[in-house]
C-alpha cells in the first residue's frame, strides 16, 4: 500500500521492470548491484527499497546515499521529498554551508544524501552518529571512482559498523567491484545488456585543423541554429575558452563544470532546463545523473578518452523515441579505437546567420519556500500585477530562498517595470533578470 501512495504522490502509475526487480532483490536481504543506463529510473529503484527499511521508531540517520556530484544529491533529495513519506531527508555536499548541515544534524534525518568528501568530513568531526545507519547506497558508483572518491568512500564504509544491506548502482558494467565496498555475494540486476545505446542517433564528423578548431566550432554552432545543444570538452579551461569566444560573438550560452560555485552551476542548469539558453558548454560532469532535458544536438569539441564516456555523452540525446545528432569536431591526426571508420563527414559551407536568442529569459525572485512562496503565488503575481498572459510564463522553479521563472523575452522590461514596487506574501522582494 505504501508503494501505491508514493507512486500517487509522484504521479506515476506503475513501476518499470528494473524497479520491480530491484525491490524484489532488496527484499531478500542480500546486497544488490543494480546496473542500468542513465535515465532508466534508478533513483526510484533504490529509494523505494530504502523507504521500506526506514523505521519511524528509530531516531538518527538510518540510510546513507553516497553520490559523485552535488547536483545528483539535490536531485535525489527532491525525489524523496516528492514521495511524501513523512521521513526527514537532508543533503550534504561541498559548497553548501557546513554550519547549516551541522544544525540539521541536531534533529538528524532518517535519510542522508551526500558527496563522499563532505560525508567523510562530518564523520571525522563526529557531527552525526553513524551507529544507526543500516542501509548504504553507492549511487553512480562508477562515476564516483572516475572522480577519484575511492579514499573517502573507503573511509566512510569502514566507519559504518551497523550496516545490514549495501546497494551499488552503476551505468556501466564493472569487471571487479572494489573490496572496500564490503559487498558480499551481491544479487546482480543487469538492465544494461537489454538497452540499445542511442537508438536514433546520427554521428557526423566535422574535419578541421588544430589552428582552425575554434572557428570551425563557431561555424557549426551557427549552422545548428537555435536548437538545444550540449557542447562537451575534456577540460574546464577549454569550456572557459569557448565561452570567451561566444561572449565576444554576443551569443547567449552558459557553462557548467566542477570549478564553478554551486549556485552558478544550479543556475546554469536551470536556464538550460527552462529554455532561456540553448547552448550549454560543459565537461563530462554533465554527461549523466543531471536533471536536464532531452537535447537535440551534441557537439564533441574534444572527444573523451574512453568509449563509455562517449556513450554517456551521446546518451543525452536520442532518448526514448527522439532523434538526435552528435557532431565530432576532429583533425586528420586524431584516431579513436571506439569510432567506426564510416562516420558521415559534414561539410560546412559558411555564411550562416548568428543564432537568435531564445524567446525565454529567466527572472530571479528573492523569495522561496522558506518565505512560504509557491508556484501559484508567482503565477498570480505575474498575471495579475505583471500584466502577463499564461502563455508568457514558462517553467517556474522554487528553491529554499529564491525562485526562478522563465518569461517571454519581449515581455521582460514590461513585467519588471510593473512589479517594481509589488509584494509577495506582504513582503517587498527583489525581482531581476537572472545572470
Amino acid at each position: 500500500m505504501m508503494v501505491e501512495k508514493v507512486l500517487g504522490n509522484l504521479k506515476i502509475t506503475s513501476l518499470n521492470e528494473m524497479q520491480q526487480a530491484s525491490i524484489a532483490a532488496t527484499d531478500s536481504g542480500k546486497d544488490v548491484v543494480l546496473l542500468a543506463p542513465t535515465g532508466s529510473g534508478k533513483t526510484l529503484g533504490f529509494l523505494l527499497p530504502v523507504l521500506k527499511k526506514l523505521n519511524t521508531a528509530t531516531k538518527g540517520v538510518q540510510a546513507l546515499v553516497l553520490v559523485p556530484s552535488r547536483e545528483l544529491a539535490l536531485q535525489i533529495e527532491q525525489v524523496f521529498k516528492q514521495m511524501g513519506t513523512g521521513f526527514k531527508v537532508n543533503c550534504c555536499y561541498g559548497g553548501h554551508p557546513v554550519k547549516t548541515e551541522r544544525n540539521n544534524f541536531e534533529q538528524p534525518p532518517a535519510l542522508l544524501i551526500g558527496t563522499p568528501g563532505r560525508i567523510a568530513y562530518h564523520l571525522r568531526k563526529e557531527n552525526f552518529d553513524e551507529s544507526s545507519i543500516t542501509t548504504l547506497v553507492l549511487d553512480e558508483f562508477d562515476k564516483a571512482l572516475e572522480f577519484g572518491f575511492q579514499e573517502d568512500m573507503a573511509y566512510i564504509i569502514g566507519t559504518l559498523r551497523s550496516l545490514k544491506q549495501r546497494m551499488l548502482t552503476s551505468a556501466t558494467q564493472m569487471e571487479v567491484i572494489p573490496e572496500f565496498t564490503g559487498l558480499k555475494s551481491p544479487a546482480e540486476i543487469n538492465f544494461l545488456k537489454d538497452v540499445k545505446v542511442a537508438p536514433d542517433l546520427k554521428l557526423k564528423k566535422v574535419m578541421t585543423t588544430a589552428e582552425d578548431k575554434l572557428d570551425t566550432l563557431f561555424e557549426l554552432i551557427c549552422k545548428i541554429g537555435n536548437k538545444t545543444t550540449l557542447l562537451f570538452c575534456n577540460h574546464r579551461e577549454t569550456v572557459d575558452r569557448i565561452s570567451d569566444l561566444l561572449i565576444d560573438k554576443d551569443l547567449a550560452h552558459d557553462i557548467f563544470h566542477g570549478g564553478m560555485e554551486q549556485d552558478e552551476r544550479e543556475r546554469a542548469l536551470l536556464k538550460f532546463r527552462n529554455g532561456s539558453i540553448k547552448i550549454l558548454i560543459t565537461t563530462d560532469l554533465a554527461s549523466r545523473g543531471l536533471d536536464i532535458p532531452e537535447v537535440e544536438y551534441i557537439i564533441h569539441y574534444q572527444l573523451p578518452y574512453t568509449e563509455d564516456a562517449f556513450l554517456h555523452r551521446n546518451g543525452r540525446t536520442a532518448r526514448m523515441n527522439a532523434k538526435g545528432t552528435a557532431y565530432l569536431i576532429m583533425t586528420e591526426e586524431e584516431k579513436y579505437p571506439f569510432l567506426k571508420s564510416d562516420i558521415e563527414i559534414e561539410k560546412l559551407k559558411g555564411n550562416y546567420q548568428l543564432p537568435k536568442d531564445s524567446q525565454w529569459q529567466t527572472l530571479y525572485i528573492a523569495a522561496g519556500k522558506k518565505d512560504k512562496v509557491n508556484k501559484i503565488d508567482i503565477v498570480g503575481l505575474l498575471l495579475k500585477k505583471g500584466g502577463l498572459e499564461k502563455d508568457d510564463v514558462g517553467l517556474i522553479e522554487v528553491k529554499d530562498q529564491s525562485s526562478y521563472v522563465a518569461v517571454k523575452r519581449n515581455m521582460v522590461h514590461k513585467v519588471l517595470a510593473a512589479l517594481a514596487n509589488e509584494r509577495i506574501k506582504n513582503k517587498k522582494v527583489k525581482i531581476e533578470v537572472a545572470m
